[in-house]
């Protein structure tokens, strides 16, 4: 049996002492080769094969935040001085269209095109998200599905190890490791019809699935507006990401961030060390969108760092803007934003950044400003509902399959939070939208995780870019936790926030808020209920965890119609694997 994987504890460099901040970058050359055109045929997942071997995607809580969890089943212990107190959010109950999207068991059994090849058992679950031309792309992890927008029936699911034209992670015929796949993001351009999905890569030594020190992102462009047609692949090599100023590499790309304007591609990475773990610096960067329609040969971008620089910190999770479907684009502008919050502790403060001459990205520069706003701070780990745990009874009971026969005492799960950076953002009607997780302290009970929500105006000068705050607010629930944030706006300026929902007295569940600039956000609904705790290897003993992974972020959208459509993780009652029972629920909402 496959041993445990080594998990990626990335320790942020954030005190590490930067240079001058420079607010202007010019950029660099950046290749992207073309890697091959491969057509996703129909397929559906395999019957399991009852392999228990596991795998983490790198550990974004560990990397930017400091221990806030006690290891027992008692509240997290975070200070309520100066944590935002907002109103407990209002329940609403509607008829909700919706359905269960790709669950643990999905990606681990998805088709990976070798006979003899698996997918092991990942976690987090990572979700992305496109709807556009009547369908909806849902990407987690290392898995892809396709669903009728309509009728929500699924037409087919795949490894995106089998999209990238990569080894599998496992072959159990041969027993050699492929590539490690994590964080994949899904863009529909409803200008050009077609759909852009991007995944970090880590190169792997396949005798021992050991980092063989190399790493990238990968970009595919669907060649129409069908998802299951024919797709090109490219290939961004991130190994040499942060050398120039932060020290050596080889570096990987860690949760790579998508957007778009109607010139370019954008793709944002928070670089890290493989071996020392080290945190060297947000990086971003540009690609004509003509050239990555155009497909085949190597296309030359743009890559704009070191250093960016953010106030009192080293910038990092820059996120990239989208434009709903109808909406204006920025002039000649791609507009993104990321959180500040160097001490781990509360801020009030966002950065706003302006990509400046899209339409010539060879000259294009980078410019930052930042933004007062509401208070927002680190949130604590989120206890659930007690409820069956079959994994957890099998770890208790042993003699475990897992650690020599050795028994271990383990408690209902604690889930990870992970941290305050910024979620994704969306430029409509003038504004910036956007959301975060957030420590809140409800009217009543404990401290709890909330979501705090932004909707900001920027402006745009000859060396500069600053911003208002037009309209924000706080989504939280007494007695329990809302995380993982996604918004998603339409060209009115209407739109809606999903979020996961966890508590003492809920399985986790998911849920989705309206949002406009005018009435802020409504009362939550209830769409994908829970039916039971999170049982996931990752919170447990055995496995050397302290609390379960969650989702890093979660997935919203827009389609040509101007509804709203949200992804976010739960626990469906539905087949589960033995390391864990996980799943999203994909809702639209109309604005």
């Amino acid at each position: 049996m496959r041993n445990v994987r080594d998990r990626l504890l990335l320790i942020a460099g954030l005190a590490l002492a930067c240079p001058t901040p420079s607010f202007a970058q010019a950029g660099q050359p950046a290749t992207l080769s073309f890697v091959r055109t491969v057509r996703l045929v129909g397929a559906d997942s395999n019957t399991d094969d009852g392999h228990l071997g596991i795998v983490e995607g790198p550990d974004v809580d560990a990397t930017f935040t400091k221990p806030q969890i006690s290891g027992t089943i008692a509240p997290a212990r975070v200070l309520a001085a100066h944590v935002p107190r907002p109103p407990a959010s209002a329940f609403a109950s509607e008829a909700v269209f919706g359905f269960n999207g790709l669950t643990h068991r999905d990606q681990r059994l998805a088709p990976t095109g070798v006979a003899t090849g698996i997918n092991l058992s990942l976690t987090p679950p990572d979700q992305g998200l496109a709807v556009g031309a009547g369908v909806v792309v849902e990407a987690v992890n290392n898995a892809v599905a396709v669903y009728n927008a309509t009728t929500k029936a699924r037409l087919g699911v795949w490894a995106l190890s089998f999209l990238f034209g990569v080894a599998p992670t496992l072959d159990l015929a041969t027993g050699a490791s492929g590539p490690f796949l994590s964080d994949p993001r899904v863009y529909y351009d409803w200008e050009t019809g077609h759909f852009f999905l991007t995944e970090v890569t880590l190169g792997e030594v396949p005798a021992t699935g050991a980092f063989d020190g190399t790493s990238g992102v990968f970009i595919a462009v669907s060649q129409t507006n069908d998802p299951t047609g024919t797709w090109n692949v490219y290939r961004l090599d991130t190994t040499s990401d942060g050398t120039a100023v932060f020290g050596t590499c080889p570096c990987f790309g860690d949760q790579p961030l998508i957007g778009a304007d109607a010139n370019g591609f954008y793709i944002t990475t928070n670089a890290f060390s493989i071996s020392a773990r080290t945190f060297r610096g947000a990086q971003v960067y540009a690609v004509a969108k003509s050239a990555l329609l155009g497909g085949g040969g190597t296309i030359t971008g743009r890559h704009f760092a070191p250093v960016l620089q953010a106030p009192d910190t080293v910038a990092y999770t820059i996120q990239p803007a989208t434009v709903p479907p109808g909406g204006t684009w920025a002039t000649n502008t791609e507009y993104f934003m990321s959180a500040l919050d160097p001490n781990n502790s509360l801020d009030d403060r966002l950065t706003v950044w302006a990509l400046k001459g899209t339409n010539n990205l060879a000259t294009a520069t980078l410019v930052s400003g930042t933004v007062t706003t509401e208070v927002y701070g680190l949130p604590p780990a989120i206890q659930q509902r007690p409820g069956p745990t079959p994994l957890l009874d099998l770890l208790a009971n042993g003699p475990s399959i897992f650690v020599d026969g050795s028994l271990f005492k383990n408690h209902l799960e604690l889930i990870e939070s992970n941290d305050d950076r910024m979620q994704q953002v969306v430029y409509a009607a003038g504004q910036l939208w956007t959301a975060l997780t957030t420590v809140v302290k409800p009217p009543n009970g404990p401290v709890r995780t909330g979501a705090a929500w932004f909707a900001v105006t920027p402006t745009l000068t000859a060396n500069a870019v600053t911003g208002v705050v037009g309209k924000q607010g706080y989504v939280s629930v007494n007695q329990n936790s809302v995380a993982f944030p996604s918004i998603a706006v339409n060209a009115q300026g209407k739109g809606a926030i999903g979020v996961s929902i966890i508590g003492q007295g809920l399985f986790p569940s998911t849920a989705y808020a309206r949002v406009d600039a005018v009435n802020g956000a409504g009362p939550l609904v209830l769409a994908g209920v829970g039916a039971a705790p999170l049982d996931d290897f990752s919170g447990y003993a055995p496995f050397g965890f302290r609390a379960a992974r969650w989702g890093d972020y979660s997935a919203a959208t827009v389609d040509e119609n101007g509804e709203v459509w949200v992804a976010n993780e739960f626990v469906p009652n539905a087949p589960r694997t033995v390391l864990t029972n996980w799943g999203t629920f994909v809702s639209k909402v109309t604005p």
